[in-house]
């Protein structure tokens, strides 16, 4: 699953974020209501956990337009006030569940792979580019008739290309993403990676997925 996570205090969203990758999670993070709709509706997650209490757009206003946008994925709100009125006006705007605060970190890993569960039937759970797909629930990934064996990191790699295709994904990008850094270790990690990726999904095909962007990135498309 990838999850993304709003929560304007940094140290929450931080706990939150480790405990939900100490148990396979992808985890994207965000401090405001804004940016929130802006990478929920660019990206397809597979559950949201949103603070109400955010600085500028509030967490309600942001469900509530995601909604308005067809947006379905499911949300699981977080307040630190649990009064009855604000739990009914939160699941009336659209949200799947809520979890008052403070709350165990133990129950939200539960309650977000609950709503994965949820979301599952409104949505398929490969992603394909050409003849390459991924079950982004048993991780298997095949070209044609081929199973293809990845690694963890290798998975998690694939996944964060394919489910952009023909999106240019920056070397920085990457490393945020698959390895949770925020900074440039100074190593050819990425391309190392990379370059397994290929021998596993390109190299034995004539039509090639993988292609680098000259001082860019990589972008994983299907070409003519």
């Amino acid at each position: 699953m990838r999850v993304l996570v709003v929560e304007d205090e940094k140290k929450t969203a931080s706990f939150i974020r480790k405990a939900l990758q100490a148990e396979g999670f992808a985890v994207d993070i965000c401090y405001n209501g804004t940016e929130a709709l802006t990478m929920a509706m660019a990206t397809p997650f597979d559950g949201i956990v949103m603070d109400i209490m955010l600085p500028g757009l509030d967490g309600l206003s942001a469900l509530r337009q995601l909604r308005a946008r067809r947006n379905t994925t499911p949300v699981l709100l977080l307040s630190a006030r649990g009064e009855v009125n604000e739990r009914v006006e939160g699941l009336n705007a659209g949200a799947d569940d809520y979890l008052s605060k403070p709350f165990a970190l133990a129950e939200l890993v539960a309650r977000v792979r609950a709503l994965g569960r949820r979301g599952a039937g409104s949505k398929s759970t490969v992603l394909q580019v050409g003849e390459l797909s991924l079950d982004t629930v048993t991780h298997q990934a095949r070209r044609g008739e081929v199973v293809i064996e990845l690694t963890a990191r290798e998975y998690r790699l694939l996944e964060f290309l394919m489910r952009s295709p023909g999106r240019v994904c920056g070397r920085m990008a990457i490393l945020e993403k698959v390895w949770d850094y925020d900074f440039d270790p100074g190593t050819n990690l990425v391309d190392v990676y990379i370059r397994r990726l290929r021998e596993k999904i390109d190299a034995e095909f004539d039509k090639k997925l993988l292609h680098s962007v000259r001082s860019i990135g990589y972008v994983i498309k299907e070409t003519a």
